[in-house]
């Protein structure tokens, strides 16, 4: 009795794929296929058949055009970027590879069937299945509200009652019914060989069982993960403000009340009032019970409790008034050379007009500015809310407010300021937009 029997893990309540619940003809032509390209032997022999052939020659062809398509240079060493500390050249791990990813798969996939154990038992525990069970859940759940101190002997009676009894009794199994109990004794050496847990094999029944539970718990993850980004992504992306402004309100409210007192609040009372609340849920009555009276007795308190948040938001929450604008004005000078005759030419936009009586003119500085409109900043803090410049042709309104003295102003055109000095190198214009 001292050889060991293996089985493994594998959820076979539900019946499995189609491939293998096919009628007889095509067990055999799916088997005729798999012996003709040898593929059943190599993937049954596994790691030592992989260490003597290799990769299969489909494999190896993928890889050569995976090579092909991507780079074989890295993305920092190209762009010149930053090492990217998650790189596997900096942890150690190997990098992309469809040999290995098929590799890793079916290990993962002949060993993942203790996990889809664990899920059917716990939703059959929690749809009320077996209603004994579910009551022992709950009257578990009330010793552990009550008193959390039994968390810590959770663990332990776990392994007790599901690791330890029943490899006891695997090895000391209880005598049949039709049998007389004289021939087994408990206290006698072993009647079974212990119980081992092995990967299942590929191309079984239980191999084919996992990637039917596999594939299904990858559309639950996918079909809960769009449904929880489309309840909360609105709520915290502030694309609609006041509702984000709201619940980032009571968010710290609770966080605060928290803190402050968290001794004050009943735990124990409410940790059992939800797990009560959260298998009771689950019962098939009450669930076709709210089902049935939702639209009747549910909705209205909806739309009413809608309605008054909506009510709420809208006077209570005020969002930040519009931006403060304010207007600018430049002002181009330009300078004329040789003499009156001469021609105007472009010399700098500046944010003063440059008058003959500046102290900058007087003190013979050089205009502060830039040479081109298109350098012309806005001030610091200060952002262009329009990019469309208009000329301000009230040229003799700010010239009185300024009380520039000796100029002359246009009347006509785009009502330049000269400068009425003699000096030509001196003499400039100035026109002004806002």
């Amino acid at each position: 009795m001292d050889e060991s029997t293996a089985e493994p893990f594998v959820n076979r309540e539900d019946s499995t794929s189609g491939v293998l619940s096919a009628g007889s003809a095509s067990k055999r032509r799916l088997k005729e296929k798999l012996s003709n390209s040898k593929l059943k032997e190599k993937i049954q022999n596994g790691a030592n058949s992989r260490s003597e052939t290799g990769f299969s020659l489909q494999d190896r062809l993928l890889t050569k055009l995976l090579q092909q398509v991507i780079p074989s240079e890295n993305i920092e060493d190209v762009l010149d970027l930053p090492p990217d500390k998650r790189s596997s050249k900096y942890i150690g791990r190997p990098g992309f590879s469809i040999p290995l990813m098929s590799t890793n798969f079916r290990r993962f996939n002949s060993r993942i069937g203790i996990v889809f154990v664990f899920q059917t038992r716990l939703i059959r525990l929690l749809t009320w299945r077996n209603p004994t069970h579910t009551i022992s859940l709950l009257s578990i759940c009330t010793f552990v509200c009550l008193n959390p101190y039994l968390l810590a002997l959770l663990p332990l009676a776990a392994a007790l009652i599901f690791v330890m009894v029943p490899a006891y009794l695997v090895r000391h199994p209880p005598p049949p019914p039709t049998r007389s109990h004289n021939i087994y004794s408990l206290n006698g050496p072993p009647l079974a060989p212990p119980r081992t847990i092995k990967p299942a094999p590929e191309m079984s029944k239980d191999f084919f069982r996992n990637m039917r539970d596999l594939q299904n718990s990858m559309d639950d993850f996918s079909t809960l993960h769009d449904t929880v980004l489309k309840v909360i992504t609105p709520l915290t992306n502030f694309s609609n403000e006041a509702l984000s402004s709201t619940v980032f309100i009571f968010l710290f409210v609770t966080t605060c009340t928290l803190f402050i007192a968290p001794h004050l609040l009943p735990w124990r009372l409410m940790a059992l009032l939800f797990c009560w609340t959260s298998i009771t849920l689950g019962h098939p009555s009450v669930r076709g019970f709210i089902l049935h009276n939702r639209e009747s007795h549910l909705r209205p308190h909806e739309r009413r409790a809608q309605s008054l948040l909506d009510s709420w938001i809208a006077r209570d929450i005020i969002l930040d008034a519009p931006p403060e604008s304010r207007e600018v004005e430049i002002f181009e000078l330009q300078k004329r050379r040789g003499g009156r005759n001469g021609e105007w030419e472009s010399w700098i936009f500046s944010h003063s007009p440059f008058d003959p009586l500046s102290p900058q003119r007087i003190a013979g500085e050089r205009p502060k500015g830039t040479r081109f409109f298109e350098d012309v900043c806005a001030p610091r803090g200060w952002e262009w809310g329009d990019k469309k410049w208009i000329l301000d042709l009230g040229s003799r309104e700010w010239v009185e407010e300024r009380m520039v003295q000796g100029v002359e102003v246009e009347l006509e055109g785009e009502r330049w300021v000269t400068d009425l000095v003699a000096d030509d190198e001196s003499n400039s214009k100035t026109t002004k937009a806002i």
